[in-house]
């Protein structure tokens, strides 16, 4: 049997002289398949001193790091797993120090270092930004595997130039280099490695070489009784074993999986059993089939043949894996687990017991204004999930929801999800391609503007105007509109009619709602589902009937008791 990949990993973290630590690291050692398909992952961020929150930014990089590079396809190179799920961090933090009172203030925002380390198989990949260190130490010698992203004004005055939330794209130093067993690989941060010497590293891991903590926690130690100030952090890790070279082959093949065949009904394909297809398009094949191993149902999605030459719709296809691992909420379809390798390219995601919300709108011509309720704000709060992660989903449509036998709503296909920090890594033509279902997709977009949240919100809108009406708001005409002169000339259709009873008020939110300029629809996702439920008293005012058809008697009381006062006032002169 080959063998795995096997490290030893030890650390310590220490606050030192200041009140609080400022620092945060981590390692995950995951089982198989992920740790031959996604490796073992090391980070370690380092907080700004001048920054009340930066100790909030080191532990969103960390923990951050070492979930969401797990989500990221195992069809994806190392390298660009990392860097697209750090450009999402970085635009997360950086959007936080915008919206905070320091937004002016780079010294004061959500700001860290960030250096980590993936050993996948027999390579080394390091990442890294900032001022903390990444070492190797073979034959008793440091050497230093990165670079100081400072820039020194004078002897004693420096400042970070490159680090995680400074600016709203990141530049990371990449490095990739071949392993062998044996191998120390120490991540530190300044205010350790400035105050103690290279000699006291060295001796103290090879002293300590059964119990890296003790290594790390006498590293720590030595640095604060020298003198230092700062927060005191340093993870050391040992490569006890490496899978051979048969193994590594595999690892090779898996990061170039190559298209499935085509799946029909009783076929068995990569421990799965095909039942039937459940849809097929230009975009992508969907079959139901059952796991062999754990006996469940599941839904397979293979990539459509006639793209395998399109990067990226290849792109886009991967990272549909991704977004569902990322987003926690039960509205949203989930993923299945990944218990073994795969050997082609797919996805597998949870089966849902259902119909979708063309189908239900379909054999629920019309649905009271209570279920029209209840299903928009299971979708409001998927789309919620999506939007806290700085996601727009950006095809909201009938045929993309779910909806259970009981009840339950369920947000599908992330095939066209932008992610925010990602965007940077496509050209701006791949940016303003229509990727939405056109009856559906926001006015802006035709623009060839991007999205925001509002846009999502314009395609629940939509769906709301149609399962009420059965038809379109503004018909087909959204989609011809390619200038902001013929947006201007877009009528918005009234829902109300006499075959349906819809409250007046009703209509003033959804028209609201489904404007064709961002800027004038509604700001967030809670404010137009509390609207569906509560009159505005905006929208009552507008539309409350005069007080003489609402109350005759008292209009011509009124108007009588005012011109009695105008014959007094003239008799009295």
């Amino acid at each position: 049997m080959p063998n795995q990949l096997k490290v030893s990993v030890g650390q310590h973290s220490d606050k030192g002289r200041k009140e609080i630590n400022q620092d945060f690291h981590g390692v995950y050692i995951p089982q198989e398949p992920l740790l031959s398909l996604k490796g073992v992952v090391i980070a370690l961020a380092d907080g700004i001193s001048s920054s009340d929150v930066s100790q909030i930014a080191s532990e969103v990089a960390v923990t951050g790091f070492l979930a969401d590079y797990f989500c990221t396809s195992e069809a994806w190179s190392v390298k660009k797993s990392a860097q697209r799920v750090l450009m999402a961090t970085n635009t997360w933090l950086h959007s936080q120090s915008q919206q905070s009172q320091h937004r002016y203030n780079k010294d004061r925002g959500y700001v860290c270092t960030f250096s980590a380390m993936v050993i996948k198989s027999n390579t080394a990949h390091i990442f890294h930004a900032g001022d903390a260190r990444i070492y190797r130490l073979q034959n008793h010698s440091l050497e230093q595997l990165t670079e100081d992203h400072r820039l020194w004004i004078s002897q004693e005055k420096s400042y970070l130039s490159r680090a995680l939330g400074i600016n709203p794209s990141l530049e990371i130093d990449y490095l990739s280099l071949q392993v062998e067993q044996g191998d120390i690989f120490i991540l530190v941060t300044d205010g350790t490695y400035e105050y103690t010497n290279a000699a006291f590293i060295v001796d103290a891991i090879y002293a300590n070489k059964n119990d890296l903590d003790d290594a790390a926690k006498s590293i720590v130690n030595e640095a604060y009784k020298q003198g230092s100030g700062d927060n005191l952090s340093i993870q050391i890790v040992r490569v006890d074993e490496l899978p051979n070279h048969d193994t590594n082959e595999i690892i090779q093949h898996i990061t170039e999986l190559p298209f499935p065949p085509m799946l029909e009904a009783r076929m068995e394909f990569d421990g799965y059993k095909i039942i039937r297809e459940v849809h097929a398009s230009s975009r992508s094949h969907v079959y139901l089939a059952v796991d062999s191993e754990e006996n469940t149902q599941v839904i397979l999605k293979t990539p459509s043949v006639d793209k395998r030459n399109d990067q990226a719709y290849m792109d886009r296809f991967l990272m549909e894996e991704w977004i569902a691992r990322r987003i926690d909420s039960p509205y949203v379809l989930k993923p299945c687990s990944l218990t073994r390798k795969r050997n082609y390219l797919y996805i597998v995601v949870e089966f849902i017991e259902g119909q979708t919300l063309n189908q239900w709108m379909i054999d629920n011509p019309n649905p009271s204004l209570e279920n029209v309720r209840n299903v928009v704000e299971q979708i409001a709060k998927g789309l919620r999930a999506f939007h806290r992660l700085e996601m727009l989903h950006q095809d909201l449509q009938p045929n993309n929801i779910m909806i259970e036998a009981t009840g339950m709503v369920k947000i599908i296909d992330f095939g066209s999800t932008r992610v925010a920090g990602l965007a940077e890594l496509t050209s701006p033509i791949e940016q303003n391609t229509m990727l939405g279902t056109a009856a559906y997709t926001a006015p802006e977009y035709f623009l060839g503007e991007g999205g925001t949240t509002r846009s999502d919100l314009f395609s629940l809108a939509v769906i709301t105007y149609q399962m009420l009406s059965g038809k379109l708001p503004y018909g087909a005409q959204v989609a011809k509109c390619r200038t902001k002169a013929a947006q201007n000339k877009l009528h918005y259709n009234s829902i109300l009619d006499e075959k349906r009873e819809i409250p007046v008020w009703i209509d003033d939110v959804l028209k609201k709602a489904l404007h064709p300029k961002p800027c004038k629809r509604y700001e967030e996702l809670t404010e137009f589902v509390y609207d569906l439920r509560h009159p505005n008293e905006e929208f009552l005012n507008k539309t409350r009937p005069p007080l003489m058809d609402r109350n005759p008697i008292i209009f011509w009381k009124s108007v009588s008791f005012i011109l009695s006062i105008i014959v007094i006032i003239l008799l009295s002169r």
